[in-house]
């Protein structure tokens, strides 16, 4: 409770400061996501004219949501759908008291950065699901702690889970589900329908089948077991060889083998 309580005194402060720099570093946060991201619909190009300079004016920019429409400061990017393609957009540390983002159903593609939450401290929602992005879950999502929505739903996201998510304390939607995820879910996250983690086949544990003997065990077997065969391989053929060698050599039981 008092930890809620902490984080709505937060939210007010932030809404009601005037952040006499965060206008401007804020139209460079989308200048910048402007550049780094392909945007072969044309979207930003024809909606996102920096030229007004008027207050608000980058309010009505498609996908642009601020906390006041007289106020150049960003509340959330809502970017769902718009079919952009490349890496994850730059320059997003300017948007300095956003907290939301949605890249959902688009052809992003490539890491997620390592150090997302220096970038977007303050984030409650964030949603990447419906992409491609690669690599590994980034650790570093456990310190956006004001996060209740996460979601990596459908993309090509490899490795485990990170245990550290369970400083994610506010979580209430959670999605993992269609990656290539292994390993075993974290204790935080079993309150959550198994459908949110299904579609990564080594991926295991409640609310999910138990993690089996077998499959906790596959690396250490498979290789002991590769490496036990080639060594008996050339064991077998050394003794093998040394024994011809000795049967073919020896008059003795070369004459003992013909009188049989």
């Amino acid at each position: 409770m008092a930890g809620d309580t902490k984080f709505l005194l937060w939210l007010l402060l932030l809404s009601s400061s005037t952040l006499c720099f965060g206008s401007e570093l804020d139209i460079q946060c989308l200048k910048s996501v402007q550049q780094s991201v392909i945007d072969p619909v044309g979207v930003l190009k024809s909606s996102w004219n920096f030229s007004n300079g008027s207050d608000g004016y980058i309010c009505k920019f498609i996908g642009v949501v601020c906390w006041h429409p007289d106020e150049n400061r960003v509340l959330a990017l809502r970017f769902g759908n718009l079919g952009f393609e490349g890496s994850f957009p730059q320059g997003l540390q300017n948007c300095s008291s956003m907290i939301g983002l949605d890249l959902s159903s688009n052809n992003l593609s490539g890491p997620i950065p390592p150090d997302i939450s220096r970038q977007m401290p303050y984030m409650t929602s964030l949603d990447l699901s419906y992409n491609s992005f690669s690599g590994e879950i980034p650790s570093d999502i456990s310190n956006m702690t004001y996060l209740g929505l996460l979601n990596l739903q459908h993309n090509q996201l490899s490795g485990q889970i990170p245990e550290q998510f369970d400083l994610l304390t506010r979580l209430t939607t959670f999605s993992v589900a269609d990656n290539l995820l292994s390993g075993t879910i974290p204790s935080s996250l079993r309150n959550f329908l198994a459908s949110n983690f299904v579609g990564n086949k080594e991926l295991c544990g409640s609310p999910l089948d138990e993690c089996s003997d077998s499959r906790k065990e596959t690396g250490g077997i498979s290789g002991e077991s590769s490496i036990g065969a080639a060594v008996g391989f050339i064991l077998g053929f050394v003794v093998a060889l040394y024994f011809s060698r000795w049967f073919i050599c020896s008059k003795r039981l070369r004459a003992y083998v013909l009188h049989i």
